[in-house]
């Protein structure tokens, strides 16, 4: 009996990973079954399986109570990424401008600093920390559905990004529709994966605190975003603070609980970044200017130019003095 007939049972009879091998009908499935028939099907599909007994199975997951038997993959990278030195970003599905805002910071900081992110591609903080991610480099999306699946369907061009660099991953067989249990049996292996957790923004009853309950159970580290004592959005994360979770107040207190050295100011390269953002910062390299002035010379609206702005300074590509900014080569 292998595991991939195990998960190929499960998802055609739509029954738990655990059960499959006690159903009556799995016997006369696992008879006929060809693994190598089935996964020349997934690599049709551009699809691949990642067994727990093969030595490319993340040794982070493997060490878990209840690890996966194996991973359905999709996505062009080298399942070795998920050895990198890793967070989970997990947050409310309807989360604030802020929440969204922090989510995209950390995530792009921390890509910049060769980190992975890894997050479950729902909507809110996942995948606002998806796209921050993919700025400045690769992110992960675990599913809780088959891994064929673009869920939330409005993710599909999300997803595509995530797959063109990085990496897709499930427990579940292709087919596999979404389930209200299959969440929270997803959010074991994102905590799994990562080395780290950093919780955005909660309810007081989420799924991103199923995950960092998780992670502490696998003796990982829980980090938490201090929020606003009257929204409700932060009574998850302030209460992970008053139980001992690090708190973030900037990318730089992740990368040391990774114990991962910042990068330069400037090894972030200007051309990688958006084209807005590369627009304004070749604006500013040689010749001062006010925003005023930026909006001439890049054809942007003045918020966008004040947005741009505000981001190149976090990043420590401008510097701002008399009203004025100046860019730095790098």
């Amino acid at each position: 009996m292998s595991e991939l007939c195990v998960a190929a049972f499960a998802a055609e009879q739509g029954v738990h990973l655990l059960e499959a091998p006690k159903d009556a009908r799995f016997r006369a499935f696992a008879a006929g079954f060809d693994d190598a028939e089935y996964i020349r099907r997934l690599e049709a599909r551009g699809l691949r399986w990642l067994p727990r007994s093969d030595p490319r199975f993340p040794a982070r997951l493997a060490r878990i109570h209840d690890p996966p038997p194996g991973l359905f993959v999709r996505g062009s990278a080298d399942p070795a990424l998920l050895e990198r030195p890793s967070v989970a970003i997990v947050g409310a599905r309807a989360c604030s401008a802020y929440g969204s805002d922090v989510a995209v910071r950390l995530a792009r900081e921390l890509a910049a600093a060769g980190v992975l992110v890894i997050s479950g591609m729902a909507r809110g903080v996942d995948a606002a920390a998806h796209r921050g991610a993919l700025e400045l480099g690769v992110t992960v999306a675990v599913l809780g559905c088959g891994v064929d699946r673009d869920y939330p369907v409005a993710h599909t061009q999300l997803a595509a990004r995530i797959a063109e660099r990085g990496l897709i991953l499930s427990e579940y067989a292709p087919g596999v529709e979404p389930a209200p249990w299959r969440f929270p049996a997803r959010n074991r292996i994102v905590a799994g994966l990562a080395a780290a957790t950093v919780v955005v923004e909660a309810r007081e009853r989420s799924g991103a605190l199923i995950t960092a309950d998780l992670a502490l159970d696998e003796g990982r580290d829980v980090l938490a975003v201090p929020g606003e004592i009257t929204s409700a959005l932060s009574h998850g994360t302030n209460g992970l603070l008053r139980l001992g979770a690090t708190p973030v107040t900037c990318t730089a207190d992740v990368l040391e609980v990774l114990g991962v050295a910042p990068p330069e100011p400037w090894a972030v390269v200007v051309p990688q970044v958006e084209p807005r953002i590369a627009a304004v910062h070749s604006a500013v390299v040689d010749t001062p200017a006010g925003v005023d002035d930026l909006v001439r010379r890049t054809g942007l609206g003045a918020g966008h130019v004040a947005a741009v702005l505000a981001e190149l300074e976090l990043l420590g590509l401008v510097a701002q003095a008399d009203g004025l900014y100046r860019g730095v080569r790098p």
